[in-house]
């Protein structure tokens, strides 16, 4: 049966989750944006995945990195410092007494329309930012069982049509090639880049094993993951040969292992791909190896942000 890697088990909790909208938090039943809204209208806007362990958003530096690059490439003003877009995620946080377990959904549109039309200057007002914090982990049984994957024909397009680069909530290309997996019976779309090599997935990236390397894709056709980042870094830190390359479905069907990575889950097996059984006993060493190392810098990032934010407050505490 098919599953999905961002499926959780529900949470009481959240039912009563406040929500962080332009300064002010609202009860999820009463948190609303306007139909004439950019992102409602036109997908217009750029958004971010945000874990959180032990009260930190982990490599929230990284997230907010790519949050205002994808903003400045479509000329879109954020309207609030990388600082204040900080506070107002711990605010969020202790609003609601979220500190394990949390997923947050960090959302910036163009803001509200005086019509529905596309062309940016029909905007009226500052930009939508949302900061929706759900209590939320991966399910256990999901990453124990690995994914399945189907290589769909909805393909990653050049950068001068739709750059993969831009997190945008425009996503009908990975939506679409999403269908086809889930029609097929997956879990998840593999996605080949224009010349036909392997890109990425539709909402994870991809890696194989082949030989005690570590391979993914160049990154040319893809979201500049920070899971997949960091999961490149910590093979260098280890010793681990990793490349980032071109290669086919063939290199996949012979691969030793192959795993997706992503902000929600980590690092998460694939047992097989395109009805191939790539490993059958799951993790396979080389996973299991990187969820490990994953993990050590998953901690690392925690103990960081937590120095990190003390200054902060304590430099904000000074300025009072």
């Amino acid at each position: 049966m098919a599953q999905s890697i961002h499926d959780f088990h529900d949470d009481p909790r959240n039912a009563e989750i406040r929500i962080w909208i332009n300064g002010a938090l609202h009860h999820r039943d009463d948190a609303k944006i306007s139909v004439f809204d950019s992102g409602f209208v036109l997908g217009d806007g750029v958004w971010e995945g945000l874990r959180v362990v032990r009260g930190h958003p982990l490599f929230l530096g990284a997230h907010l990195d790519r949050l205002y690059e994808g903003a400045k490439a479509i000329a879109l003003d954020i309207g609030m410092s990388r600082e204040a877009l900080t506070d107002a995620i711990y605010e969020t946080l202790a609003a609601n007494a979220m500190d394990d377990g949390v997923h947050i959904r960090l959302m910036v549109t163009r803001g509200i329309k005086r019509t529905p039309y596309q062309d940016p200057r029909a905007c009226i007002g500052q930009a939508t930012v949302v900061i929706l914090p759900e209590f939320k982990l991966a399910k256990p049984e999901t990453l124990a069982a690995g994914l399945n994957l189907f290589t769909v024909h909805v393909r990653r397009g050049f950068p001068d049509v739709q750059d993969p680069k831009l997190n945008s909530h425009s996503k009908l290309n990975c939506i679409t090639a999403c269908i086809q997996a889930i029609t097929a019976g997956a879990d998840e779309a593999l996605m080949l880049d224009p010349h036909g090599f392997v890109a990425t997935c539709n909402s994870t990236h991809f890696f194989i094993v082949r030989q005690g390397e570590v391979w993914t894709s160049t990154g040319d056709y893809c979201l500049g993951g920070i899971t997949r980042a960091n999961v490149i870094q910590v093979c260098k830190e280890a010793g681990i040969s990793v490349f980032e390359k071109n290669f086919s479905l063939t290199q996949v069907y012979g691969a030793d292992e192959a795993f997706c990575t992503g902000t929600f889950a980590g690092v998460v097996p694939v047992k097989a791909v395109d009805g191939r059984e790539i490993t059958g006993s799951l993790p396979g060493p080389m996973v299991q190896r990187l969820q490990s190392l994953y993990k050590d810098l998953v901690q690392r990032d925690v103990a960081q942000t937590s120095q990190v934010q003390a200054a902060r407050l304590s430099a904000q505490g000074a300025r009072a």
